[in-house]
């Protein structure tokens, strides 16, 4: 058994992004909640670790706390769950928008914070939120275009869905419109079954004793 030491639900992408990428995979797993005093886990939360150490997969002696290494490793280890795209240049483009997530969009994580329980009318985003966001949507419409959706590399799901998939539930709470191919796509995120099991439980979650993820105090 596989163990996925994860933040909070509520507050935290890339414990989504892991748990989700776990899913997918089909491999059997718990779940270990890290408290909210835990070190680690706060910074994450707050934006003030230099190097996101949650979540965290363990199994069979591997411990890996990068979410594309634990994308890589699942997609290794469970092949036949077809996380990666058959098609090489589909597998390429995968990667490519996978890592670009990962190391990219810093003002769309600093001003649009993941908060599944928040819904704020009209928005205002400022200059450098706006391209990251631009960023995202030309990516989305280049894949779907090429490949034809309703997943970004075609008619099945892979990693890079499991990476942009808290980016959907921001803008939801933030109030982006999208259009077109895009909120197809969104609207598909969100009928995800493991996407609604996450935020159903994100929503039933305890309120983590950290006063500066409270919405009110942090705009």
């Amino acid at each position: 058994m596989a163990t996925l030491r994860i933040s909070s639900r509520n507050y935290s992408s890339w414990s989504m992004r892991g748990w989700l990428l776990c899913r997918m995979s089909g491999l059997p797993f718990e779940t270990e909640v890290v408290s909210p005093e835990d070190p680690d886990s706060r910074a994450e939360l707050l934006l003030q670790s230099s190097s996101i150490r949650i979540p965290t997969l363990r199994h069979a002696g591997a411990e890996l706390w990068d979410t594309l290494a634990i994308a890589e490793y699942l997609n290794e280890l469970v092949p036949e769950a077809g996380m990666m795209p058959e098609e090489r240049l589909a597998r390429a483009r995968c990667r490519a928008i996978s890592g670009e997530m990962h190391a990219g969009f810093a003002a769309l994580r600093s001003t649009l914070p993941m908060n599944l329980r928040a819904v704020v009318p009209n928005f205002t985003l400022w200059s450098g939120a706006r391209a990251d966001i631009a960023r995202i949507l030309q990516i989305w419409t280049d894949c779907l275009e090429r490949w034809g959706g309703p997943w970004l590399l075609g008619e099945r799901r892979s990693v890079a869905d499991a990476m942009y998939a808290p980016v959907v539930t921001r803008f939801r709470s933030y109030d982006v419109a999208l259009a077109g191919h895009c909120e197809d796509y969104a609207r598909s995120i969100l009928a995800w079954p493991d996407v609604a099991e996450w935020i159903e439980a994100a929503k039933r979650e305890p309120e983590p004793p950290i006063a500066e993820l409270d919405l009110e105090a942090e705009f």
